[in-house]
């Protein structure tokens, strides 16, 4: 790729987050951790109570990216085969000779909206572990090949438990990102009720194709890190871990840190949210803004946090402070 190539590729950027603006009010923190997952390569879960936007933010960046969108809604009683595809039995009216054929379930799109994912069983929850890790789907002994770029983004409600099935480690792991959405401010929105209660209809145009997001997520790792933050990341991550960690915090409070792939997933993030921001160094103002979000999900606390209404992100903030560059 020439340097003007590379320019071209980054000026889309800027765009992107203004067509997805025309249809999201406010939400730029939200925002930026989303495109963030996707530049990294990862996944993300969004979590808000109903209202906030959360499927029309994801139907808007895909829209904004014209990458292939299928939307998930998960159930109680949806099953693995409703998300991955399954075999039917064809017949050859010529030669009347049968075979299998697999259909591809809606996991087979570049963007995957899977819709309230806890309202589904672990069972069907783990059809997603190996798509998700792999980029791939095995069926009957073969393998099928997900589309690249692959971006599932799952949302959930936080305040509702009738009904729903919290996700294992395991599969709160696959994610990349655990982002919060929160109530926008007044004046946002205030904008979003006048701007969807009447008869305009914002028109969001394509900005970013398939290829363009597989160049941005490869520069991605070509951001440049210094040893002293890759060493800085590295603490951070082992002093989750209250067998080991030296902050006072953890050991009375912890119950499990994370593992080495928190590490990944934190320089991953670093480097492209430097990329967003036309950089090509990531920065300590990188990790520290994306920590609570690589590692809320990935830190477990133990029954004396929960009885004194401690929560992970609490962990973190006292984590950024013991642990120094």
């Amino acid at each position: 790729m020439t340097e003007q190539e590379l320019r071209q590729l980054l000026a889309k950027l800027n765009p992107l987050r203004q067509e997805i603006g025309k249809v999201i009010v406010g939400q730029q923190q939200v925002l930026d951790e989303v495109l963030v997952a996707l530049l990294a390569g990862g996944h993300a879960l969004l979590e808000g109570v109903p209202g906030l936007a959360k499927t029309l933010l994801v139907r808007t960046l895909a829209a904004a990216t014209d990458l292939p969108f299928r939307r998930i809604q998960f159930t109680p009683d949806l099953m693995p085969t409703d998300i991955l595809g399954t075999e039917v039995l064809e017949e050859d009216h010529g030669t009347g000779h049968r075979s299998f054929k697999f259909n591809e379930g809606p996991i087979f799109a570049s963007l995957v909206l899977a819709d309230e994912i806890n309202r589904t069983p672990p069972k069907t929850q783990a059809a997603l572990l190996e798509a998700m890790q792999e980029g791939h789907v095995t069926y009957a002994g073969q393998e099928h090949a997900l589309p690249k770029p692959f971006f599932l983004l799952a949302t959930q409600n936080p305040i509702e438990q009738s009904g729903t099935y919290p996700l294992p480690e395991a599969q709160l792991d696959r994610f990349l990102l655990y982002i919060r959405m929160g109530y926008p401010s007044e004046q946002e929105e205030l904008a979003v009720l006048s701007g969807t209660t009447g008869t305009h209809r914002a028109e969001v145009n394509s900005v970013l194709s398939g290829p363009d997001i597989r160049q941005l997520q490869e520069l991605v790792r070509q951001v440049s890190m210094s040893p002293e933050l890759l060493d800085f990341v590295n603490r951070l991550v082992r002093a989750t871990r209250p067998a080991t960690s030296t902050v006072p915090f953890i050991q009375q409070y912890g119950r499990w840190g994370a593992g080495p792939r928190a590490g990944q997933a934190l320089i991953l993030c670093a480097k492209a949210r430097a990329l967003l921001q036309g950089r090509f160094a990531a920065t300590p103002d990188d990790v520290h803004t994306l920590a609570p979000a690589v590692l809320r999900h990935r830190v477990l606390l133990n029954f004396n946090a929960e009885a004194e209404n401690i929560t992970p992100d609490d962990a973190v903030v006292e984590l950024l402070k013991a642990v120094k560059l």
